[in-house]
């Protein structure tokens, strides 16, 4: 039985953007069911807009993703010797050859293809010139074969009957000597023994060439599945102005690697009405079958109800840790403060992000530079003065200092003083966060601890001696 090869193949001309990354997860879950190996190459050959920052950052998406390769990642850059001698191969054999035509005869031969509403495309015209022309640096041509057909069986398109009299002799090496990508994608394939491709369907077109090529060499012709495209809510390709961005921007904007991945499974992937996906559960249901014909819409605010999803009920400790890293971007050490474990649990219910979780919790972490105008407006008043100061004295020699002895504190307060637990416990809220929003106040005050608690009291006394 053959091993099941599949590959994620990025240009590094840019980040790893949605579509991209939907590409590689579908690969990598056919591999990870099948017991195959998934192969990640870098295919670099446009040497003007390769950029080893687009390497990295595509590096970076695949980590933060958990998309784990087996292979790799393999640079074309650095297997120009082994298409050059595949070249000479072709050419050798008379599958290829060199073509001297200039831009302007071939702008001109277009010029009158259009003009006589043929189809434009190269007329073969070298393919039977004995002498080099001087001054001329030639291209390789691979001689395309003129009768028959191309038939692509694929997996998520069907038949698809391409007639060879269509296609033109496709160029495969430049006048420099560099490969194109068409050529070094088929020379990859075949040395990689990658089985199934798995890719977007506007690389359908480049098919029928590739597997001429494939047949040219001799080589076996791998699976083909070409996904539909991703659009935008107004039906139009998903693009920057549809916020499609880097991969890494969706950390940036506060989602979990997971939630990325199950909204991504789902855009032109189903299994019934399952909507909540684990990576184990997208491993044993994925099949190339299921996929959908039609184009997929992306719509942020699904994306945005996993997230809240995998908050709520992803693991703690898992949440913490990417909660870690957005603590650290506001500036934060967050082993300087309440455990961020205990922050999850106590914030996820209302938090949709991780950007929200971190900025509603800087207050555990360190002072606050003012009060919600609103807030203190409100609640920090000479009225509540009286439950504040009655609150320090009861909180101060409170021990121990966790939330069943904070919740009896707070509410013996207020029956002392013959008013609703609410007129005690909203001026407190505002007190030590400084807005009039937090987690229940007994959890509120039990993570930010005795002192800090004490401390904040204080300063929102002072704050309501000035403002009198």
């Amino acid at each position: 039985m053959t091993t099941i090869r599949t590959r994620f193949a990025p240009s590094p001309t840019g980040y790893l953007h949605i579509g991209g990354a939907r590409t590689a997860l579908f690969s990598w879950l056919y591999a990870r069911k099948h017991g195959g190996t998934f192969v990640l190459r870098i295919e670099d050959t446009d040497l003007e807009r390769s950029t080893a920052e687009s390497v990295n950052a595509i590096l970076e998406g695949m980590t933060w993703l958990g998309l784990e390769y087996d292979e790799g990642p393999f640079y074309q850059t650095h297997r120009f010797d082994r298409y050059k001698a595949v070249i000479q191969q072709l050419l050798d054999q008379g599958k290829a050859y060199h073509c001297y035509c200039t831009k302007e005869e071939l702008d001109a031969m277009r010029a009158e293809q259009m003009e006589n509403k043929e189809k434009p495309r190269y007329d073969g015209r070298c393919r039977h010139r004995a002498e080099p022309r001087e001054g001329v640096p030639p291209v390789v041509r691979f001689r395309n074969p003129d009768e028959g057909e191309v038939v692509i069986e694929d997996w998520v398109r069907g038949r698809v009957v391409v007639k060879n009299g269509e296609l033109d002799d496709l160029i495969i090496a430049r006048s420099d000597g560099s490969p194109t990508y068409n050529f070094t994608v088929v020379v990859d394939d075949h040395d990689m023994n990658i089985t199934h491709v798995i890719r977007g369907d506007d690389h359908l077109n480049n098919t029928p060439r590739q597997m001429n090529i494939l047949a040219a060499l001799g080589a076996s012709i791998p699976h083909y599945a070409h996904v539909p495209m991703i659009l935008g809510a107004d039906g139009a390709r998903l693009s920057k102005r549809h916020g499609a961005v880097s991969v890494m921007q969706y950390r940036d904007d506060g989602y979990l690697p997971e939630a990325v991945l199950n909204y991504l499974v789902r855009l032109g992937w189903s299994h019934g009405d399952q909507e909540i996906f684990s990576i184990d559960e997208m491993i044993q249901l994925f099949d190339i079958d299921a996929i959908n014909h039609s184009a997929s819409t992306f719509n942020p605010d699904k994306l945005l109800w996993l997230n809240h999803h995998y908050l709520m009920h992803g693991d703690p400790a898992h949440v913490a840790r990417h909660l870690s890293w957005h603590l650290g971007q506001l500036g934060i050490d967050p082993s300087a403060g309440p455990d961020p474990v205990e922050i999850v649990k106590a914030q996820r219910e209302r938090c949709k992000t991780l950007v929200e979780m971190a900025k509603a919790s800087e207050f555990f972490y360190r002072e606050f530079e003012q009060y919600d105008d609103k807030a203190a407006h409100k609640n920090l008043t000479p009225a509540a003065a009286a439950a504040l100061e009655a609150l320090r004295e009861n909180l101060a020699g409170l021990t121990p200092w966790g939330k069943t002895a904070l919740h009896e504190a707070v509410a013996a307060t207020a029956e002392a003083l013959g008013v609703k637990m609410g007129n005690v416990a909203q001026p407190l809220r505002v007190a030590v966060s400084g807005t009039a929003v937090s987690p229940p106040i007994d959890t509120t005050l039990e993570l930010l601890g005795q002192n800090q608690t004490l401390a904040r009291i204080d300063r929102a006394l002072e704050f309501i001696a000035k403002k009198s």
